[in-house]
């Protein structure tokens, strides 16, 4: 079985980017390095994608998009590009470094999500999330820090032994 891709003949892909299987990735679009896109996600036209950037499986990013360096979008997330269906005017949603986008989050067209800001999964945001914040919920609020997320983060880590994979 032939694994097929589609990547523009004049996207720009910085070095180690991994395209995993059945993805699309749109006219003029740029990525960095070390970037991974998972399989069935679709990049499409004149998007920016930051170093280090992991784009899981089935998320879409819509045009125009800028995606900072970094960044985390969780599988099937869900970046739109349209805040009025259908209109024929496009604008895209920013990113910003260090930001995690979690599954199933349906982010609104034109919004920023700030530096280190967390989107819960599931989360719907309809307005800009300022740096370092977490939101979740429908419509996505601010629950608490990043600073927390993170501790929240490293507690449950620690709380029970890995289950992934280790090199020896």
């Amino acid at each position: 079985m032939k694994v097929v891709n589609f990547v523009a003949p004049d996207v720009k892909l910085g070095k180690n980017v991994r395209v995993w299987h059945f993805a699309y990735v749109g006219s003029g679009t740029v990525v960095g390095d070390n970037v991974k896109i998972g399989s069935l996600a679709h990049v499409d036209y004149d998007v920016r994608i930051g170093s280090g950037t992991k784009i899981e499986g089935g998320a879409y990013i819509p045009p125009l998009s800028r995606i900072g360096k970094g960044v985390f979008i969780g599988p099937a997330a869900v970046l739109t590009n349209d805040p009025y269906p259908p209109s024929s005017r496009m604008i895209g949603v920013t990113v910003a470094d260090g930001a995690v986008i979690g599954a199933r989050a349906v982010v609104r067209a034109g919004v920023k999500i700030g530096r280190r800001a967390v989107v819960a999964m599931g989360a719907v945001v309809t307005k800009d999330v300022p740096p370092e914040k977490v939101v979740m919920g429908v419509p996505a609020r601010v629950a608490y820090t990043r600073e927390e997320f993170d501790a929240k983060m490293r507690a449950w880590e620690s709380s029970r032994p890995s289950t992934s994979r280790r090199t020896r």
